[in-house]
């Protein structure tokens, strides 16, 4: 770095020919200044150039609009030198004629202009050749950018810049963060859907239009991590929730605006509310004033009686107001003064109570206070209900928390209690909010024009109070209860989601054979010992519990030393501590000698529903239902994750309040957590079941039922590439799910020499997906199997996916001759 300011120093002496050339700072681009920043010294950043004298301008023409913009060579000298930061003003003369001509100059030139004086000096101080190799400095600079972001026939990335990651980060964006809905709103789906889930706004346009193209949620986390900035799978089903709700809005408010349109209610100022609404609760306070009840209310009987004119003339010109004129002694409710009263003050307040300003001070009011919730044991409950149902809740019978901090199980165990009326319920929020609610509105928001009388202040006063009690406060008493139950069964769906992929994951136990045991007492323990395949070899009946428990002894003994088994799975159903205790008994005596059995206990939730089951049916046809559940108990120490797929998740008993929490928004995240699960383990295509196949990302019953004929008519899978011969397989289900599905090489390979002797004169093609090609005779060959035309992939072995296969073969091409000299060898 010493002797390149020499040589700069050296060579900035020397006037050069190129008059018209601007400097090399204006043509380069803001990437190559970021290039050129790595290896610029720390010691330059701090200061600035000194700027060209006047003696100095002679080198070269002056092309900049301002006198403090000079060449690059000057502007190395002095940056060779002690880095003065004073500043050379050049005399007034000189500095007209200087500007004069850059104007004429450099017409239309102004963005770059204000882009050099928004450099920083680090920016300025990167060059370090002469302005009149400017070019050849920019064109090294784009080499090494090239060679940065060089991708196989692939653009570079775009570098996006986010708050995790300033500097900006390789995306492959998908466009522009604008994402055109079906139903237009006032308000951007994108920075909404941001907000919300605080994603950046760059993520949720990829994740929107990656969901618009039906992208699954394991496919996008594997293979799309760089669109969405390596967010985890649950924060993706949380973005895909919240873009569902957004979606639910618009298309609601659209509805809304025709219904409203039709009944000739739509105003210019109300379709503009309308497309602001973000939530269903704001759209329902906007739509209120406008809903046509089943039953009159009591404001809308008064406004039948024709007693609206007189409410708002009580706002508006109270001056003018005379109530004794609609009095009416043969009309109904306008009988007497009394009567007017009470239907103007209805009127006034289901005004109050519809406002929207009204309610927003309101809920601002209520967020300040302490609100709390109470339960408390009804009076009816110790009648009518058990004794026992009502001790459950014997924690909630005088009990009272702030909204703010009250647990999520404590609301679904008062909503529990209040659905099967052992509780009761309410909302209290304090005095002090009324009191300051009824002084505001009657003193800002609902104040008269003009002065009131002393009898209709009366009725302005009544009117906030009803208001607030008969309307008001309940509809805050619902919106509280509403949004404390709703968050409360997210976070039951959420934990029973975590608690399922937890489950689901469980390490198998492999290469064993185990004996299943379903504890029982009058029906007897019922066993099945499966091979390490998970293939039944035997299924009996014993019973421990009843007086025969030493001559059973021998009949287990027998069984565990003809399989040669050794590992024994209870069920925690009922007798599971009895069985336990009589295997750890016989255990401790040595009793299984020469075997070293060991035991453990599994949970059986499901097993009985799932025996009984179709699926269960279909595999299991000759087996009693009873020993079907033993089967299932082996089967979820062997392999939990393809045994536990089988039953319906919200049977295994993992999660909390699952009865009482919507089933719709259950089913959907568990579908999506078990689709999760079984996407990211794997699964071999030639050996496992349907149900499990099933659950791959991107398929479904029919297209799992599809494969399975296709392997059973064609025999097995060779590669991936087979899957696109699969009836309803198409180019996007194929994306999807080819990631995910394994290959056992030790299978194929057995069966691909088993081919090679059958086929004779067909040869296999070495490239994988290759047709077979037949040689030339005199009659016309058969047309092969199509599990004959394909030779097994190595890349199928891993999660790399098949477009990104000719990547992989040019990085990893010493792999690919390890792989033959390993298979060779073996």
């Amino acid at each position: 770095m010493t002797s390149l300011p020499r040589r700069v120093k050296s060579e900035a002496k020397a006037p050069t020919s190129e008059v018209d050339e601007l400097p090399s700072f204006l043509n380069s681009s803001s990437e190559s200044e970021e290039e050129e920043e790595e290896w610029e010294p720390k010691s330059k950043t701090t200061k600035r150039p000194r700027l060209q004298k006047k003696n100095e301008a002679k080198t070269k023409k002056i092309t900049s609009p301002r006198s403090g913009v000079a060449g690059k060579k000057v502007k190395k000298v002095a940056i060779k030198k002690e880095m003065d930061v004073s500043l050379h003003i050049a005399p007034a003369e000189d500095n007209k004629v200087q500007l004069q001509k850059s104007k004429e100059d450099n017409v239309g030139k102004k963005p770059e202009v204000s882009s050099f004086q928004g450099m920083n000096v680090k920016s300025l101080e990167s060059d370090e050749k002469p302005s009149t190799s400017a070019p050849v400095v920019g064109n090294q600079v784009k080499q090494e950018k090239s060679e940065e972001d060089f991708a196989f026939d692939e653009p570079p990335l775009k570098k996006i810049k986010s708050a995790t990651s300033p500097e900006g980060k390789p995306v492959k964006s998908l466009g522009c963060n604008k994402v055109k809905e079906e139903f237009e709103m006032n308000w951007d789906i994108v920075q909404v859907l941001s907000d919300r889930t605080n994603v950046e706004p760059w993520v949720c346009s990829n994740l929107i239009r990656l969901f618009k193209e039906e992208n699954t949620i394991p496919f996008i986390v594997r293979y799309r991590k760089e669109l969405i900035n390596n967010l985890e799978a649950d924060a993706l089903r949380e973005v895909q929730q919240t873009l569902e709700e957004l979606r639910t809005v618009a298309k609601k408010t659209h509805t809304t605006i025709q219904k409203l349109k039709k009944e000739g209610k739509l105003s210019g100022c109300l379709f503009t509310s309308l497309l602001n609404c973000r939530t269903l609760d704001e759209l329902d306070h906007v739509t209120t004033p406008y809903k046509t009840g089943s039953k009159g209310t009591k404001a809308q009987r008064a406004r039948q009686l024709g007693l609206e004119p007189a409410a708002l003339s009580l706002l508006q010109r109270p001056m003018e107001l005379n109530l004794f004129s609609y009095i009416r002694p043969n009309t109904k409710g306008l009988a007497n003064i009394q009567e007017v009263e009470a239907g103007v003050q209805h009127i006034l307040a289901d005004i109050f109570a519809k406002d929207k300003d009204t309610l927003d001070f309101i809920r601002r009011l209520c967020q300040q206070r302490y609100i709390c919730i109470q339960s408390a044991l009804a009076k009816v409950s110790s009648k009518n209900s058990n004794e026992k149902d009502i001790d459950k809740f014997q924690l909630y019978h005088e009990f009272s928390c702030n909204i703010k901090s009250i647990q999520h199980h404590q609301i679904l165990a008062i909503n529990r209690g209040e659905n099967l009326k052992i509780l009761t319920v309410k909302v209290n929020i304090p005095d002090g909010v009324k009191n300051e609610f009824c002084w505001w509105c009657v003193n800002e928001r609902w104040r008269p024009k003009q002065f009131l009388k002393p009898e209709l202040m009366r009725i302005l006063r009544n009117s906030v109070e009803d208001a607030y009690k008969r309307l008001i406060y309940p509809l805050l008493c619902r919106e509280f209860r509403s949004k404390l139950t709703s968050d409360a069964e997210k976070e039951s769906v959420m934990m029973f989601g975590r608690n399922l992929r937890q489950l689901l994951l469980t390490s198998p136990v492999r290469g064993r054979t185990l004996m299943g045991v379903d504890p029982g007492y009058k029906h007897g323990c019922k066993l099945a010992i499966i091979s390490p395949t998970s293939q039944i070899l035997h299924t009996d009946i014993v019973y421990l519990h009843s007086g025969q428990g030493f001559r059973e002894a021998e009949k287990i003994k027998r069984l565990l030393l003809q399989f040669s088994c050794s590992t024994v799975v209870i069920g925690n159903g009922t007798a599971c501590r009895e069985t336990e205790a009589y295997f750890a008994d016989l255990i401790m005596k040595k009793y299984f000698a020469p075997l070293d059995v060991v035991y453990c206990i599994v949970s059986e939730a499901g097993a009985s529903i799932y025996s009984v089951s179709p699926e269960a049916s279909k595999e299991m046809p000759d087996l009693d239902p009873n020993l079907r559940s033993a089967v299932s108990i082996a089967r979820r120490v062997q392999d939990p994750l393809a045994e536990l797929v089988k039953i319906e998740p919200k049977h295994i008993g993992v999660g909390m309040y699952q009865h009482d929490v919507s089933q719709t928004l259950l089913k959907a995240t568990l579908d999506s957590v078990v689709e999760e699960c079984v996407s990211f383990v794997g699964v071999d295509i030639n050996i496992c079941s349907e149900i499990l196949l099933r659950h791959i990302a991107g398929l479904n019953a029919t297209r799992a039922r599809n494969i399975i004929e296709w392997r059973e008519k064609n025999g097995p899978f060779i590669n991936r590439e087979q899957l696109k011969e699969v009836k309803g397989l198409g180019p996007k289900t194929f994306q999807q799910c080819a990631g995910f599905i394994r290959f056992n090489q030790d299978y194929i390979k057995t069966f691909c020499s088993n081919k090679k002797t059958q086929l004779g004169s067909h040869a296999l093609i070495t490239k994988a997906g290759t047709r077979l090609t037949n040689e030339k005779q005199g009659k016309k060959k058969s047309k092969p199997t199509p599990s004959a035309s394909y030779q097994p992939n190595p890349l199928d072995q891993t999660c790399i996916h098949p477009e990104s296969y000719s990547i992989a073969m040019r990085n990893t091409s010493g792999f690919f001759h390890a792989f033959k000299f390993t298979q060779q060898y073996h």
